[in-house]
């Protein structure tokens, strides 16, 4: 959520921002700070039925603040959070203080988390800022025990100069993996963002085949 500081996007080349100057004011905008009562009721059901049904090991990068954080955290999972900007860690710890989870300062594209596997991996707005997606997909897959779930929130932004990765785009990127992909289109509820909105958002949960022992 965070990620974008000046490396090249999916589609386009994502904007250089301060994360830890924005840090402050950043959980102002409904959607990253769900604050308001509806807007954190529609992002937790709709999470709930991206990440896996029985608790596991969820790895949150560009975590930003954490509020995705503690919705997988409220739901039973153990969450590690990644993100590039110390301000932004230093509000998700206060955030998630009490609950099972750790923040690690890093880049998304590569994960400081050694050669530990995860159950789901979480990542919100920060795979279209990221150079050389497919690779970036690839190692993220690599990092989910058997039947585990890519869970992907992206869109396209702008009208005069768009911004983004639209969801064609994702699936493709996704088709070669050899897994199972969902498209869920989230532009028609305004319950997600606080207001209406009319550009491209969606979510792809990309899920990994279950590796059967013989028996």
């Amino acid at each position: 959520m965070t990620q974008g500081a000046g490396g090249g996007g999916a589609d386009s080349a994502a904007p250089r921002v301060d994360w830890d100057a924005a840090a402050a004011a950043f959980d102002d905008e409904p959607d990253h700070g769900l604050r308001d009562a509806d807007v954190r009721r529609a992002w937790s059901g709709r999470l709930r039925s991206w990440l896996p049904v029985r608790p596991g090991d969820v790895l949150d990068l560009g975590c930003g603040t954490g509020s995705l954080s503690l919705l997988a955290a409220e739901q039973g999972h153990a969450v590690t959070g990644v993100d590039l900007s110390p301000a932004m860690l230093e509000r998700a710890r206060a955030k998630l203080a009490g609950h099972d989870a750790v923040f690690l300062t890093g880049d998304a594209a590569l994960p400081p988390v050694g050669e530990r596997c995860f159950d789901a991996v979480l990542v919100r707005h920060v795979l279209w800022t990221l150079p050389e997606p497919a690779r970036v997909l690839r190692h993220w897959r690599s990092m989910l025990r058997p039947g585990g779930r890519l869970v992907l929130v992206e869109g396209v932004w702008g009208s005069t100069a768009p911004v983004g990765i639209p969801a064609v785009r994702l699936a493709a990127l996704l088709a070669p993996l050899a897994g199972r992909t969902r498209v869920e289109h989230l532009s028609d509820d305004p319950a997600l963002w606080g207001r209406a909105v009319d550009d491209e958002r969606y979510a792809v949960v990309w899920s990994s085949p279950v590796t059967r022992t013989a028996p």
